[in-house]
This record gives C-alpha cells, sequence and structure tokens, in this order.
C-alpha cells in the first residue's frame, strides 16, 4: 500500500539520479510525508494512508441542512483517507470512545489510489469544537495501529482487524453489536477473500454481520470482506487463521507481503 508505493516513487527517483551521476537520496521526500501544517485553524493533521484530519467549528447553515446533521451538532470533525477505510473505522471506533463524539456519517469511495479496495470519508458530529477536534486527533494517532495488520504487494491486499468491544462507529459502518467482539476479514483480490471468509467461519464459533463482494456492499472493489462478532477469543482466532491463509495466498501471487506499520492482533 503506501510504504510499496513510496518505495516505486523512491526506485524511479534513484534511477533518474543516477542516470545523471548523483548519488541516490537515502531517505523519502519530504512531500510524501505530507507534514507540512498549512496554518489553518481547521487543519488538525495528517496520518498513514493519505490521511488528513479536519474540523468545523461552525458548519454553515445551508451545508448542514444538505448534510442532514443532527441540529445539535454546531461542529464536525472530519477524516479523509484514500487508502485503508477499516483501519480509520476502527480508530474513529476508538475515537467516539474516548470523547463526548458521535459518527455521523461513513462513507467508503472507491479509490485506494489505483488499487483494490476503498477510500473513506468519516465525518464526527460535536456540540463542541473542541470535542471534535479531539476526536479527529484520537482518530489519526489511532491509524498507526490499525495499519497494522493491513499486508499488501503489487497483487492486493489483507486487511484484518480486531477489537474486544465493539462501539458506535463499527455499529454505524457494519452494523456490528455495541459492545461485544468484532473482527474485520478482507481479501483483495477477491477470490483471495471468499477463501479466507471460508476458513474464518470454520475456525472457531463466531457469528457471521456481514459479507460484502464486488457486486454487493462494496464500492464495486475487487475485494470479499466479512463482519463476525462473538467470544472475543473465538473472533481473534478466526482473525488470525484467516489472515495466515490469505498471507500465503498474497505471496505466492505478488511475492512478499509486510504489514504496513506492526501488527497488533
Amino acid at each position: 500500500m503506501q510504504e510499496q508505493l513510496i518505495d516505486k516513487v523512491m526506485d524511479e527517483i534513484k534511477k533518474r539520479m543516477e542516470s545523471q551521476g548523483a548519488a541516490a537520496p537515502t531517505e523519502a521526500p519530504a512531500a510524501a510525508a505530507c507534514a507540512a501544517n498549512p496554518g489553518m485553524t481547521e487543519y488538525v493533521g495528517t496520518a498513514i494512508g493519505d490521511t488528513i484530519g479536519l474540523v468545523i467549528a461552525n458548519v454553515d447553515p445551508m451545508l448542514h441542512a444538505q448534510m442532514k446533521l443532527d441540529p445539535k451538532f454546531r461542529s464536525i470533525g472530519i477524516i479523509g483517507g484514500r487508502t485503508g477505510a477499516g483501519p480509520h473505522i476502527m480508530a474513529a471506533d476508538e475515537a467516539v470512545k474516548a470523547t463526548n463524539t458521535e459518527i455521523v456519517t461513513i462513507e467508503l469511495a472507491r479509490d485506494t489510489k489505483g488499487g483494490a479496495g476503498h477510500g473513506c470519508l468519516i465525518i464526527f458530529g460535536a456540540e463542541e469544537v473542541s470535542d471534535a477536534r479531539r476526536a479527529v486527533e484520537v482518530a489519526l494517532k489511532e491509524l498507526d495501529r490499525t495499519f497494522g495488520d493491513v499486508y499488501g504487494n503489487d497483487a492486493g491486499h489483507l486487511e484484518l482487524q480486531y477489537t474486544a468491544r465493539a462501539s458506535y462507529a463499527i455499529n454505524k459502518a457494519f452494523n456490528a453489536p455495541v459492545g461485544k467482539a468484532f473482527g474485520l476479514i478482507v481479501g483483495a483480490p477477491a477470490a483471495i477473500g471468499v477463501l479466507m471468509s471460508d476458513v474464518a467461519v470454520k475456525t472457531a464459533n463466531v457469528e457471521l454481520v456481514g459479507y460484502a463482494s464486488p457486486a454487493g456492499g462494496t464500492s464495486y472493489s475487487n475485494e470479499v470482506i466479512i463482519m463476525i462478532t462473538g467470544d472475543s477469543g473465538a473472533v481473534r482466532q478466526s482473525v488470525l487463521a484467516a489472515k495466515d491463509a490469505g498471507k500465503k495466498l498474497l505471496e505466492a501471487l505478488g511475492g512478499p507481503a509486510p504489514s504496513v506499520t506492526k501488527p497488533y492482533i
């Protein structure tokens, strides 16, 4: 995913530099980190997955109406990412647990910068801008963890997520029971996702909350997704079994598929 994209960019830069007789750079260009602060009060920060966090202290009344926001929400927090979606939803779930905010909308865009899966738009509603900002800060910080069990190579990606206690973001996105353990299993290309799904539900006694495929429940993306719930130990066991099976298949298809950050499940 993002690391592979940066590696490709760096390889191209290295080739050009060498052809000009210049030394190859040893670090990714600063632009790749997207760390520049634009000096706007609405800006909160950036994170992995081409993710940006923003706040609006007072949403314009006309926009407020068109977005169908609850009248009590004067302020909103905004998370937008080009790669991920699952990690962002899990991070948003931690954010609503830690703040006085609610999830207004979660939308999955067909994006991934040309890859197999989704980008995302997540909006938090808050009565005070400080709460909206804090929710965005928490979500951005959590992304480094929730990208840990995302694995990718040129052929596709796997995405595994687990929490012992689902909250309102996961409920909003996946209709998962609040307060119960939850697992998300994604395999792309979709063929791998089908096998991962079968392995997951055969491994332990879990309940299947939902199933999504290219023509149903996704933005016509080349992936299969299942959502499971149940006893925390069983859910975690199912997710890990699906990961092991999926990683073998993806690496047979496209070579090494490392974690984007550091595995957490």
